[in-house]
């Protein structure tokens, strides 16, 4: 036997804990329990009585996440197993949203944009960004101010380091600044710099209308042309804003312009392109101009609209107005006779005709060799009261209804001196200023049947005929139509003459007044045309400022010689582009339908045949006028524009001359 005892038995003669004990010899089922007692101190039960609790806390909380998770586990097999969902459409439709309504980068911008009726973009505003401080949240103003020097080196430091100093609560620092200039000040993270969504005004085609667009201040309100005519417009309405213009017009007119102006070295010139049924300006140039993206410092020459804006004596293209008032109102008629072989003496002034033909005219002789003595005497025949209220109806003694707020007002005599010797001025086109929209506007009305049109530079949403009163018969007009194509083919508007176009027209030059009356070496040369004559659609105006005539001229510079033919070459390139092809098939037979002779024919007298629209009473001949007494000297008036200043018509120069 073994005396040893294992490891951690109790010692000899001890029972082991928990074990029973029993006698020897006696049965297993006659032990006992040992009985052992333990002491248990008062923190022992506090602490088994806390652990007891945390056990219990513990239970519930693993029972409480055991019924979440069962039911999660529930609802996520009945909604993917046992009933599963469709999809909403709406639901759908926000997950996936159409790209015509994604947000737009530029969605801040207010002011509209400014297209041509092409669409063609004239003015658009893009989006950018003010710079402002809260000088009194910043830390370090001088070393703000040298940081933002660096970040926009246009940025004046000492400027902005006085600013930062105020001491107040707002500041600008800077404007209309670029995305990459806004992220490199947001990069110093200077405290106090905050950004204002802001817009620029651009005007992607530079010169192209400038004078017509106008322009915009640095807080986007309009200041000259459009822009300022319909600013409220432009900036309550987000649609763009459609103008007639037609860009491509407008080039071409513009180069043909500039080029005629650099061959006469004029001082500036105006062109216009207007649809004579509607109204609707195509073109509108003048030149000198500028880019539409400096407006703020164009020269004012260059801001200057000789279209509107400028009041220019309108020369013979007024002998229009006084041939259709005549015939109208029965003053006169087609093959009347008026006395051009003696010239007209007033006091010390004398009317005569350049290159005259020293004999009796019938009228369509008048206007193809434009006549002043013979348009004197035409203008007397009609009287000054219905002279006044002929020009009053065509709108030529008040601003044009144009969207330009550059719209000047006429000079024109006062009623009290308006006498025999203005009505003959006026009726071969001096002694009253107008601007060149003017003269647009009344020969378009004498062309399209006689219907006063208002012009415009919005684009019609339709290409109706635009509505007016009628001024005249539609006979007269018809009349009318042939003896403006009489001027291109056999007066001094020949160069104006575009095969298979059928260009009508007048010339129309004009002595420039200054501070002793007229010059005798500045003209104001312009050319009033319409094609097609038989079907008007189209008027084209060419003026020069002072031209100057060259060897090619024979250095005259009327405007039969240097405004004509830049209408024409105008006429040839637009024409395609409008969607007028030359006529060759008809052309012949459409020519036969605009003849009319200069003289009437042999034996017209005893033929039932006559062109006459208003009256068929024998021709009549008006004899000379008896000479009157003189008049005042006239007032000075702006050498360059003709500006508004009040003047004297009577005072006519001894040679003066209307080409």
């Amino acid at each position: 036997m073994n005396d040893a005892m294992p490891p951690g038995s109790p010692p000899p003669g001890r029972p082991s804990p928990g074990v029973p004990a029993r006698v020897f010899g006696a049965p297993r089922r006659g032990a006992v329990p040992r009985i052992e007692t333990v002491r248990l101190t008062a923190p022992d039960l506090r602490r088994r009585a806390a652990m007891q609790k945390t056990r219990n806390r513990l239970a519930c909380a693993a029972a409480a996440f055991g019924l979440l998770f069962l039911a999660i586990a529930g609802k996520l097999a009945d909604a993917t197993i046992l009933q599963p969902l469709k999809p909403r459409p709406q639901l759908l439709a926000l997950a996936l949203p159409d790209e015509m309504e994604k947000p737009n980068p530029g969605s801040h911008v207010k002011r509209a944009m400014i297209v041509d009726r092409n669409n063609q973009i004239l003015a658009i505003s893009l989006p950018t960004a003010e710079v402002y401080a809260n000088p009194r949240e910043m830390i370090e103003p001088a070393e703000a101010a040298h940081k933002l020097k660096l970040a926009i080196p246009r940025l004046d430091e000492d400027e902005m380091r006085t600013r930062l100093n105020s001491g107040r609560a707002f500041v600008y620092l800077a404007r209309r600044i670029s995305p990459r200039e806004e992220l490199a000040i947001n990069d110093l993270g200077i405290p106090g710099i905050y950004f204002e969504p802001s817009e620029r005004r651009h005007y992607p085609l530079g010169r192209v209308a400038a004078q017509v667009l106008g322009g915009v201040d640095v807080d986007e309100h309009g200041v000259a042309g459009v822009e300022k005519a319909l600013d409220r417009r432009l900036n309550a309405d987000p649609d763009q804003l459609r103008l007639s213009l037609d860009v491509r017009v407008q080039e071409v007119v513009r180069d043909e312009l500039a080029k005629a102006m650099a061959e006469f070295q004029a001082i500036g010139g105006c062109g216009i392109v207007m649809d004579v049924r509607t109204g609707e300006v195509l073109a509108m140039v003048s030149l000198p101009d500028y880019d539409a993206n400096s407006v703020g410092t164009a020269p004012p020459e260059d801001r200057f609209n000789r279209a509107v804006t400028g009041m220019y004596e309108p020369g013979s293209t007024f002998k229009l107005q006084t041939a259709a008032m005549a015939l109208d109102s029965g003053a006169a008629h087609l093959w009347d006779e008026f006395d051009a072989a003696h010239d007209i003496h007033i006091g010390r002034f004398t009317i005569s005709d350049f290159k005259g033909k020293h004999r009796f005219l019938y009228l369509p002789e008048v206007l193809a060799f434009s006549s002043n003595l013979g348009a004197a005497h035409i203008a007397v025949a009609v009287g000054p009261e219905r002279q006044r209220a002929w020009l009053r109806g065509m709108g030529m003694f008040a601003r044009l209804p144009v969207e330009l707020p550059e719209a000047g007002l006429p000079i024109v005599p006062p009623a009290a001196s308006w006498k025999e010797l203005t009505t003959m001025t006026v009726g071969f086109g001096h002694g009253i200023a107008v601007s060149p929209l003017h003269v647009v506007r009344g020969v378009a009305t004498i062309a399209n049947g006689g219907i006063l049109i208002r012009p415009t530079l919005l684009a019609a949403d339709t290409d109706e005929t635009g509505h007016g009163p009628r001024l005249m018969q539609p006979n007269t007009s018809d009349v009318m139509r042939k003896l403006m194509r009489l001027v291109v083919t056999n007066g001094y508007g020949k160069p104006a003459d575009v095969p298979g176009y059928f260009v009508g027209g007048k010339t129309g030059t004009a002595e420039k007044t200054g501070a002793h009356g007229y010059k005798k070496h500045a003209n104001v040369s312009a050319f009033i045309s319409v094609f097609p004559m038989n079907a008007p659609r189209y008027a084209v105006y060419m003026m020069l400022d002072e031209p100057h005539g060259n060897k090619s001229t024979g250095w005259y510079s009327t405007a039969g010689m240097v405004s004509a033919p830049a209408a024409g070459r105008v006429i040839t390139r637009i024409g395609p582009m409008l969607g007028l092809l030359p006529e060759t098939a008809e052309a012949q037979a459409i020519q036969a339908s605009l003849d009319i002779p200069l003289q009437p024919p042999r034996g017209w007298g005893a033929s039932p045949r006559r062109e006459t629209p208003v009256a068929v009473s024998p021709p009549r001949v008006h004899r000379p006028l008896p000479a009157a007494a003189p008049q005042d000297a006239p007032l000075p008036r702006d050498v360059h524009h003709e500006a508004n200043v009040p003047f004297a018509p009577q005072a006519i120069a001894a040679s003066l001359v209307a080409r």
